[in-house]
């Protein structure tokens, strides 16, 4: 070999070490760095013609689509189970631990012995306001368990309409790395950061929708969801939401009083939401149209089953049947017809409202014009007993068993809890799946000590290089001296 080319090769080289040293570099300050891909130096053979050396073919990003795409999908479905146990959460610690006190069976508790402690003590005043102040209570606290189920609706909504205003962004976003990565190849510059900065964005509405990515020859990416609707291919589709801003018990999506998503200004089934489906947005859908409906439902048979025992035809005889009985709808007579949101509207009647002087009318019947015997302890009782008896319910809200009153509390509280239950031992299992699924990922991205080794290496090759050139150098200077 001649000492040009030697001087060539050696040249070639030192070139190929500086740059495989700089991305070394980058890779250990760049290792904890979401949606960063380890670099590698392409090299190839000299040229043809050449005396040998190396050429630089560019920068290789690092990657394993196959399991990123796994850890999204991950992200996505630990993300639906998170939804889920917050809102499970949610409602279970709004009724509260079964028989502690501001418990919603505490607070029927407390009622039932409130009657009984009046009851033996009929003519005292203050039992029977006790009377009335437990049965107020029991109805502020279903007043209050509706309107945070209603709260909990609102927030969905507005979390929809948040993380539709980002999936459009992102989309907006990745089409535009499409182009400078397809730029990037045509022009012969490095689009690895590109990559970086697109993986991050599809990491960002991971969470939010199941993706799948397909990547174009040219470097850029189609993107899915995993039941098939496009979100990107060749341009970004458009995904549609219009939030409502004061949700009621009775507005639903089914009748139309509340908005679902288009693509492209296409109506998607949010029902099924099988093109949507496995991530929090999906999840957030679940709660406004299906859970938190079911647990308005159950709140509103409670409530209704709660006026219908002590109404009309119940144990106070002086009720004629269109009067309002011990709760009323927010001050009227129930009427059947009206039962969705009764949880949120039912109140005592303000006959026998707390302070409000008219408590022996709890011992001597709504529809009393006047005090009557202050022993008599029969409506009392009579109020206890239709508590305790175990009917059908007539709301389609609660079970077709017949049970008491209490009875219905304690199986709503229990399926608070048990919900809480399974939707926590699902998110604990996703969650230890999503981890495992992120440390494979880390472990084949950039590894610190593996870099300082390369690091190494480098530094070896650089000096044998560096030697090399050294060497020629004398050699020419003897040959000059000659």
């Amino acid at each position: 070999m001649s000492l040009s080319g030697a001087l060539y090769n050696a040249f070639s080289g030192l070139k190929a070490n500086s740059r495989a040293a700089g991305l070394v570099s980058t890779n250990i300050s760049n290792a904890t760095t979401e949606g960063y891909g380890r670099r590698t130096l392409g090299l190839a053979p000299g040229a043809v013609g050449t005396t040998g050396g190396v050429r630089i073919t560019g920068t290789v990003r690092h990657s394993d689509p196959v399991l990123t795409g796994d850890r999204m999908m991950s992200d996505a479905t630990l993300a639906h189970a998170t939804v889920g146990f917050e809102f499970a959460s949610r409602i279970e610690d709004l009724v509260g631990d079964s028989g502690t006190p501001g418990s919603l069976t505490g607070r029927v508790n407390a009622f039932e012995n409130a009657l009984l402690t009046a009851s033996s003590n009929p003519a005292s005043t203050q039992r029977l306001e006790l009377v009335a102040n437990t049965a107020d209570s029991l109805a502020r606290a279903l007043n209050g368990l509706s309107d945070e189920v209603q709260s909990a609706r609102q927030t969905a909504d507005n979390r929809i309409a948040a993380q539709v205003e980002t999936l459009n962004s992102a989309l907006s976003r990745l089409d535009s790395l499409n182009d400078n990565i397809v730029r990037a190849g045509s022009t012969g510059t490095d689009p690895t950061s590109f990559y970086d900065e697109r993986q991050r964005v599809l990491d960002s509405i991971a969470e939010i929708v199941p993706l799948r990515v397909v990547e174009r020859k040219k470097g850029d990416i189609a993107v899915f969801t995993r039941g098939g609707a496009v979100l990107l291919d060749g341009r970004p589709f458009e995904v549609g939401f219009e939030p409502n801003h004061a949700i009621g018990p009775g507005m639903t999506f089914a009748n139309g009083d509340l908005s679902g998503l288009t693509l492209n200004g296409v109506p998607v089934d949010t029902q099924g939401m099988s093109m949507f489906a496995g991530g929090s947005l999906a999840a957030q859908f679940e709660i406004r149209d299906v859970d938190a409906v079911e647990r308005q439902a159950q709140l509103d048979g409670i409530a209704r089953d709660l006026i219908e025992r002590l109404g009309p035809g119940g144990p106070d005889t002086t009720l004629a049947a269109t009067d309002p009985g011990l709760f009323t709808d927010g001050g009227s007579a129930f009427v059947a017809a009206d039962e969705t949101g009764i949880a949120g509207r039912i109140e005592i009647n303000a006959l026998v409202a707390p302070d409000s002087g008219g408590a022996w009318r709890l011992r001597d019947g709504l529809g009393a014009a006047t005090q009557g015997d202050v022993g008599d302890a029969r409506l009392l009782q009579g109020v206890s007993e239709a508590l305790s008896a175990s009917t059908v319910p007539a709301s389609g809200g609660l079970t077709a068993i017949a049970r008491s009153f209490a009875n219905h509390i304690s199986e709503f509280a229990s399926s608070a809890v048990g919900e809480r239950v399974r939707a926590e031992n699902a998110q604990t299992f996703v969650s230890i799946q999503n981890t495992a699924l992120s440390e494979m990922e880390l472990s084949k991205g950039v590894d610190t000590d593996q870099e300082l080794q390369r690091l190494m290496q480098i530094e070896q090759h650089y000096s044998a290089n560096a030697k090399v050139m050294s060497t020629v150098d004398s050699l020419l200077e003897r040959l000059m001296s000659i």
